[in-house]
């Protein structure tokens, strides 16, 4: 019988376990608030729309694309860059679009590391960051995420201690799960660490827009030698509400994105035209829907907080992203997040993340995704003030 050997190598899918109690659940006719995967309810802004349709009923844009991006979007990414972020990237050597951060990230890390070579992730992080490791064959450390001050150190320290070096650590911030955010002079320190140490950076920069409260996240590229060190993703899923649309993109270093445009020179045609022409709208046009998004998510983030915390749950507001990152009940953390998240949909009809699911050190954490509206936010809360 066939065996597959990278696919062995994977531990199982915690989710999975949730997710089956959950549709279990919802076939018995309950109503079940789903707070658990992050993926936006809402729909992409209509001027996005329109330009798809659009360009889709112009039969030369049914053909193959080019797999690095058509040119006018490579030029919209290097522009949109030069507006939010003062940062210059040459579109056609320093810039490359992706079938979404998924994939671009996997194939990047799959042209970069040997196996056996150590990557260094965030733990508790988003899974593609150690999975895609895992999956080229990679050996995956994982540093205990926190305060930013905290994650150096530990970063610091676990360098010391491994052997062989790492090659590549990847990073996100604002951060999924844990909703952790940074300041300019964080990213400073980690080129300075990457280029004493000869390793790659990759950023995931997922949830740049999705920030509240006078926050602005900054891009890693604003540190100054970023380029030389490291390349940075960026995704039109949550910004725009594109998420089923897959489109991505990573700029910086140009032998990083030189390699990465080899690969998948190999392994696709680019995305379908149509959706980048519809993405260059998305980066040159109007911004206003993007403020419209963020207001949204901030009004959720409220309605949840404040909502647990009346109920006894007290958890710190987050800066960024579309998640609530809460720490399991005290009276309930010895059951462990995936025990405590099944126990949820049962006796409250809320599905959660269990933090097991980001690594091992989220275990006495679960996420909430901020895709349902206030009034479903409002009765998740109700159905969990029957366990408190």
């Amino acid at each position: 019988m066939t065996k597959f050997a990278r696919l062995d190598r994977l531990p199982p899918y915690v989710f999975a376990q949730v997710t089956e109690i959950k549709h279990a659940a919802r076939r018995a006719g309950e109503d079940i608030i789903d707070l658990g995967m992050g993926n936006p309810d809402l729909g992409t802004p209509p001027h996005i729309v329109e330009k798809l349709v659009e360009a889709a009923q112009k039969p030369h844009n049914h053909r193959y694309s080019a797999s690095m991006g058509i040119t006018k979007l490579r030029m919209a990414i290097a522009d949109w860059y030069q507006r939010k972020f003062d940062v210059s990237v040459d579109p056609d050597t320093e810039v490359i679009v992706t079938i979404g951060v998924k994939e671009g990230l996997s194939h990047l890390i799959l042209v970069t590391i040997r196996p056996g070579d150590v990557v260094f992730t965030p733990n508790p992080t988003y899974p593609i960051h150690p999975y895609s490791a895992i999956i080229s064959g990679g050996d995956v450390r994982g540093i205990p995420t926190g305060p930013e001050d905290q994650f150096f150190e530990n970063l610091t320290h676990a360098t010391k201690q491994t052997w062989p070096r790492p090659k590549v650590l990847i990073l996100s911030y604002p951060h999924n799960p844990t909703t952790e955010t940074v300041e300019l002079d964080f990213f400073e320190k980690i080129v300075d660490y990457a280029r004493e140490h000869d390793i790659l950076v990759i950023h995931d920069f997922a949830y740049a827009e999705l920030t509240f409260d006078g926050y602005k996240a900054p891009s890693f590229l604003q540190a100054k030698g970023a380029k030389d060190v490291g390349v940075e993703f960026y995704s039109l899923s949550k910004s725009y509400n594109m998420a089923g649309w897959r489109v991505g993109f990573c700029v910086g270093n140009k032998e990083t994105i030189a390699a990465l445009r080899r690969i998948k020179s190999y392994l696709d045609y680019g995305i379908f035209q149509p959706i980048q022409i519809a993405s260059i709208i998305a980066l040159n046009g109007d911004q206003s829907c993007v403020e419209e998004i963020r207001q949204i998510y901030r009004t959720r983030r409220d309605a949840l907080i404040n909502g647990l915390s009346r109920i006894g749950w007290d958890i710190p507001s987050p800066k960024g992203t579309m998640f609530v990152w809460g720490r399991i009940p005290e009276q309930y953390r010895h059951m462990g997040s995936v025990e405590f998240s099944k126990m949820l949909i049962r006796k409250t009809q809320v599905a959660v993340s269990p933090g097991l699911g980001f690594g091992e050190y989220g275990d006495e954490y679960v996420r909430f995704a901020l895709i349902e509206n206030n009034m479903r936010i409002n009765q998740a809360v109700r159905g969990i003030r029957k366990i408190m």
